[in-house]
């Protein structure tokens, strides 16, 4: 069974986000995270933030009931980073023109799976 977590419009433009994310995938969580934890990004803070969520998805037994799931043993199985909505904005040029800024969001999204499973 495999549980997610996501962030959705995270104030970051997703190309800073996909290496990271690119880095973590198919590694066991504990790695992850350990990874995450001394990269100097900030988009290294929201993914390592998500994949803490995936991890208490995990643990939470309303959403695996009777089951123990061992954190040593899931896997990132996808960590995708995808476009979110953007914030148009102008800036002024010279003789009168205007140039579009976009200031752009993403979503985040990380699957975790166990071992066993896959």
């Amino acid at each position: 069974m495999p549980f997610r977590a996501t962030h959705r419009n995270a104030q970051i433009s997703p190309r800073k986000v996909r290496h990271l994310a690119d880095m973590i995938r198919g590694r066991f969580a504990d790695e992850a995270l350990d990874l995450l934890k001394y990269q100097p990004h900030r988009g290294a803070r929201m993914l390592e933030k998500v994949l803490r969520s995936a991890l208490g998805n995990a643990q939470d037994p309303d959403q695996n009931p009777g089951k123990t799931i061992r954190v040593e043993r899931l896997v990132v199985v996808d960590a995708r980073v995808d476009g979110g909505p953007m914030f148009k904005r102008m800036r002024p040029r010279a003789r009168g023109m205007a140039f579009l800024i976009k200031k752009r969001m993403s979503h985040i999204h990380v699957t975790l799976e166990d071992i066993n499973e896959i």
